[in-house]
């Protein structure tokens, strides 16, 4: 049963920097397809950005500021969160699914589309 955990939230200022990480157990991250979401305080779940291995996505609102990448010998994803603002805080949480060779990247940006989900780690970014 794959596991996963996240760290590298907190407190910072808008325009600062943060480093997420999703580190797995349970087996490696070959054949899946991982993504980040995040859920604001009142707000639905949304889709952040995603990596397989052959292709990345990212949401319209992070493009240009987040980078998703990941160490399959680690069993870790990252998401290097640059340039952060307000609307950036929320609960993120990071995601894995058994990839399929027959759906593209894009159609990982649904929620349920993941077989696997961590417990989620708080960014909060003042003004």
């Amino acid at each position: 049963q794959l596991q996963l955990v996240e760290s590298g939230g907190g407190l910072v200022q808008a325009g600062g920097s943060l480093r997420l990480s999703c580190a797995a157990s349970g087996r490696t991250l070959n054949m899946l397809v991982m993504g980040w979401f995040r859920q604001a305080p009142g707000k639905e779940r949304e889709f952040v950005a995603a990596i397989k291995w052959n292709g990345i996505y990212y949401a319209d609102s992070v493009k240009g500021r987040f980078t998703i990448s990941r160490d399959n010998a680690k069993s870790t994803m990252y998401l290097q969160m640059n340039s952060l603002k307000p609307e950036d805080t929320a609960v993120y949480y990071c995601a894995a699914a058994i990839a399929s060779s027959y759906r593209d990247i894009y159609y990982y940006s649904r929620g349920g589309a993941y077989d696997y989900w961590g417990q989620g780690t708080q960014v909060t970014v003042s003004s």
